[in-house]
C-alpha cells in the first residue's frame, strides 16, 4: 500500500508560518465579523462540492426520515456552517477560554453527578462525538480544575503540531496521540486523570457493529476494551451551541452562585450531560464488551438529536458494513441475540434494525455504494 511521503523538513517552519498568517486574519477581524464570515463561507461550500452536500443530505434523509427534504437541506447547511464556526473558535479559544474568562463562553447544564465522578479520582472516560464544540469539552472539564487528557492525530506539520499541543496545555489539557494510546492511557486512567475520546468515527470493517439512527454502524472495539481493562466509569456528554436568541437553561448553582455567561458574545455553549455508566452495568451483561459500546454510541446519538444541526453529516458514517452483509449472507442470529439483550432497545426497534441490514446487503449485491 502506497504511503504518503513525507514533507521536507526544511519546509517544515516556512509552511506553518504561512498557515499561521492565514489563521491571523480572523483574529485581527474579531470573533463577532469572523464568525459572520464562517457562516457565510458554510453557506456558499455546498456550492462549491455539491456531492459532499448531497451525502450530508442522504445521511439526514436516513436519520430523519420523517423530515421534509427542505427540513434536511436546512440542516446540511447549518452543519457545514457550523464546522466553519468552529474553526473560528479553534483559533480564539485560547483568548477566551482561560479561567478568567471561560464563564463567558460555557455553561454548564446539569452535569453535578459527572462532577462527583471526576472528584473521586477513580479511572474515568469522557465520550463526546462531532456534534457541538468537542475540543471544548477538553477545555470546560480543563476549567473545573481536573487535568485532562485528550486522544488526538497528531499534525504533519510537527511545528503546527507543537504549537496546537503547547496552546492546549496552556488550558490544563494534555493531548495524547491515537498512535500508541492503548499502551498510554491505562497508567493515566489509574492515576485517576481523566481521559477524553471523541468515538463517533468508524471502526472499520472488524469494529464493534451497533445501531445508530436505526442503522449498524461500525463502532471502535478499544474504547470498551480500555474501559473494562481499567474498570473506569464512562461519562458521555458534549458543547451544544447556543443560538444567539438563546438563553442557557438553569444549571447546577441556579439559586446559589449566577454562572450564565455574562455576555452575548457569538461563541457561547451549553456543556450538557447525556449518560454515565460504570462497570456494575456492564459486568453482568451477555456480552459486556457490545452493552458498553453500543451504549456510548446511542449517547452519541442522544446528542446528535439534541442538535442535529451541530453534526457532521457530511462524513460517511455508514460507509463499513458488517460481514454478513458484504458476504450477501443472512441476518446473524448471534447479532440478532446481542441486540435483542440491550435494555434500551424493543423488538420492534430490532426488527427495523434487521429490515434495514438485510436493504444495506442487497444494495451491496446489487454493486451499488453505500
Amino acid at each position: 500500500m502506497a504511503t504518503k511521503k513525507p514533507l521536507h523538513p526544511a519546509l517544515e517552519h516556512p509552511i506553518t508560518a504561512a498557515i499561521r498568517g492565514v489563521m491571523s486574519v480572523p483574529l485581527i477581524a474579531g470573533l463577532g465579523p469572523a464568525m459572520a464570515a464562517a457562516r457565510g463561507l458554510g453557506a456558499l461550500y455546498p456550492s462549491i462540492s455539491p456531492s459532499r452536500f448531497r451525502r450530508a443530505v442522504a445521511n439526514l434523509e436516513d436519520a430523519f426520515p420523517e423530515w421534509s427534504p427542505a427540513q434536511r437541506h436546512e440542516c446540511a447547511v447549518a452543519s457545514y456552517q457550523h464546522l466553519f464556526q468552529i474553526g473560528v473558535e479553534v483559533l480564539f479559544a485560547p483568548r477566551l477560554i482561560t479561567p478568567e474568562g471561560f464563564t463567558n463562553h460555557l455553561y454548564f447544564t446539569h452535569v453535578e453527578s459527572a462532577v462527583r465522578t471526576l472528584l473521586k479520582q477513580g479511572p474515568c472516560i469522557l465520550i463526546s462525538g462531532h456534534c457541538g464544540n468537542w475540543e471544548l469539552i477538553g477545555s470546560a472539564i480543563s476549567m473545573l480544575g481536573f487535568p485532562m487528557h485528550a486522544v488526538y492525530r497528531p499534525l504533519d506539520l510537527r511545528p503546527l503540531d507543537a504549537w496546537l499541543y503547547e496552546t492546549r496545555a496552556r488550558r490544563g489539557l494534555t493531548l495524547v496521540s491515537k498512535f500508541g494510546a492503548v499502551r498510554s492511557l491505562p497508567p493515566v486512567l489509574r492515576r485517576g486523570e481523566p481521559v477524553g475520546l471523541v468515538a463517533d468515527q468508524s471502526g472499520g470493517d472488524r469494529g464493534l457493529f451497533t445501531p445508530f439512527f436505526g442503522r449498524l454502524t461500525s463502532t471502535y472495539k478499544s474504547i470498551g476494551l480500555l474501559a473494562m481493562q481499567t474498570n473506569a466509569r464512562i461519562i458521555c456528554g458534549f458543547a451544544r451551541r447556543l443560538r444567539d436568541d438563546e438563553d442557557p437553561p438553569p444549571g447546577p448553582w441556579a439559586g446559589t452562585v449566577d454562572r450564565r455567561p455574562r455576555s452575548r458574545s457569538p461563541m457561547r455553549y451549553s456543556v450538557e450531560l447525556v449518560d454515565q455508566f460504570g462497570p456494575e452495568d456492564w459486568v453482568a451483561q451477555p456480552d459486556p464488551l457490545y452493552y458498553l459500546t453500543a451504549r456510548y454510541r446511542r449517547a452519541i446519538e442522544q446528542m446528535v438529536r439534541r442538535a442535529p444541526e451541530q453534526y457532521f453529516w457530511m462524513h460517511r458514517i455508514w460507509r463499513s458494513r458488517p460481514a454478513h452483509e458484504r458476504l450477501n449472507k443472512p441476518f446473524p442470529p448471534h447479532l440478532r441475540d446481542k441486540l435483542d439483550s440491550l435494555p434500551w432497545m424493543s423488538a420492534g426497534d430490532v426488527d427495523a434494525i434487521v429490515q434495514r441490514s438485510e436493504q444495506d446487503r442487497a444494495a451491496i449485491a446489487a454493486g451499488k455504494g453505500l
